[in-house]
């Protein structure tokens, strides 16, 4: 695997309303675990939407895993332009730094938010351009990334194409694994 797209909740669908929320260290824990896999398998490049939450820590996650493996590159392709524009203060500052590190950065329809049918165009062309998909979701607490993953279960279907998730039980495990090691 090459390129996985990696999405997952926005901040207020699993209650965090404060960039250093202690919620936050278990999350990257576990986007890290994951991106280590990954990586150690060929894993290049990290395919994101720069929205809030999940995939924005994704971001942020690998820019920190970038000292043990340079060669990881993050690729940031917004849905339509300005979506940060009425986010507040701190959430486009973290933007901000994310898009300022990124690798590769691009808007896929060139034009201000129109219709929920660009965030449709966003998830198949994510679909269509990686090679595997990493969600933090779980399918009891259903939110935002059930369409990204419907988009990619039709694809699973002609060619087998992988969904990774990481769900509310792998966050336990990361509180665990955390809090035994401090």
């Amino acid at each position: 695997m090459k390129v996985l797209a990696v999405t997952g909740y926005k901040p207020f669908e699993l209650g965090i309303f404060k960039q250093d929320d202690r919620a936050l260290v278990y999350i990257k824990k576990a986007i890290e675990t994951r991106l280590r896999s990954f990586i150690d398998e060929g894993l290049e490049w990290i395919l994101i939407s720069g929205q809030l939450g999940t995939e924005l820590w994704a971001a942020e996650t690998a820019y920190d895993l970038r000292e043990e493996y340079p060669e990881l590159k993050v690729a940031v392709i917004t849905p339509f332009y300005g979506q940060e524009e009425k986010w507040k203060e701190p959430n486009k500052e973290m933007y901000e730094a994310v898009l300022a590190q990124a690798d590769y950065e691009e808007s896929l329809t060139h034009r201000p938010y129109e219709s929920p049918l660009q965030f449709r165009q966003k998830n198949a062309f994510f679909i269509e351009k990686s090679d595997a998909l990493l969600l933090l979701y779980d399918p009891e607490m259903e939110g935002s990334p059930k369409y990204m993953l419907q988009q990619a279960e039709k694809r699973r279907e002609t060619d087998g194409y992988p969904i990774y998730s990481i769900t509310m039980d792998d966050l336990r495990a990361a509180v665990e694994e955390e809090d035994f090691f401090t």
